[in-house]
C-alpha cells in the first residue's frame, strides 16, 4: 500500500518526488510507518521502480508476441502504450532524479535494456538480415521512437488519441524496419 501510495502521488506531482507525510496520508499510515518499513525515501523510490519494471515486464510477458509483422508491430506498440500511460510519471521522476542516485540509474538502464530486448525479440525475422551494427543503430532508433517521453509528447503535446498515438508509432516502426524476409 505504501508504494501504491507513493506511486499515486508521484503521478500527481511528477517531476518532483513525493515526501514521506504525502505518502503517508494517501497510504493512511502514519510518517513513522513509512519509515519502519523503509529506512529513507530513497528506499521508497527504488522499491518503487521496481515495482513498476516488474509490472511492465509482466505486460509485455502476458502475451505471445508471434505472428506476421503486423501482429507483432500491434502487440509491441500496445505494449509500450499502456506502460507509458501508466508509467509515465514515474519514469519522469526517475529521469529527474537518476544523476543524485546510482541506484535509481541502474533502474532507468534496466528499462531501457527490457525494452531493447523486448524488440530484439518481436523483430527478429527483420533484425536477422542485418549485420551487428546495423541491428544495433535499428533498435536504438527504435528504443527513441518508443520511449516514455515520445509517447507523451504525441499524447499532451499534440494531443492525440490513444489511438492516432498508436497509429503512429505503428506507421513508424513499419517503416524504420526492413523487410520481413520470405520463409
Amino acid at each position: 500500500m505504501i508504494i501504491e501510495a507513493y506511486l499515486a502521488v508521484a503521478a500527481e506531482e511528477s517531476p518532483v518526488l513525493p515526501t514521506a507525510a504525502k505518502v503517508a496520508e494517501r497510504a493512511g499510515y502514519s510518517v513513522r510507518s513509512i519509515f519502519e518499513r523503509f529506512p529513507d525515501l530513497h528506499d521508497l523510490q527504488v522499491a518503487a521502480a521496481d515495482h513498476a519494471i516488474a509490472q511492465v515486464v509482466a505486460m509485455s510477458a502476458s502475451r505471445e508476441a508471434g505472428g506476421d509483422r503486423a501482429t507483432r508491430i500491434k502487440f509491441h506498440v500496445g505494449v509500450r502504450a499502456r506502460a507509458s500511460d501508466r508509467w509515465s510519471s514515474l519514469w519522469r521522476a526517475l529521469i529527474a532524479n537518476q544523476s543524485g542516485s546510482a541506484d535509481l540509474k541502474a533502474r532507468v538502464q534496466i528499462l531501457r535494456e527490457r525494452v531493447l530486448s523486448l524488440m530484439d525479440h518481436i523483430y527478429e525475422p527483420e533484425l536477422s538480415t542485418l549485420s551487428a551494427t546495423e541491428r544495433k543503430h535499428t533498435l536504438v532508433a527504435l528504443e527513441a521512437l518508443v520511449d516514455v517521453e515520445s509517447w507523451v509528447r504525441m499524447r499532451e503535446h499534440f494531443g492525440l488519441s490513444v489511438d492516432e498515438a498508436c497509429a503512429g508509432w505503428v506507421q513508424a516502426i513499419d517503416r524504420l524496419l526492413p523487410p520481413t524476409p520470405e520463409r
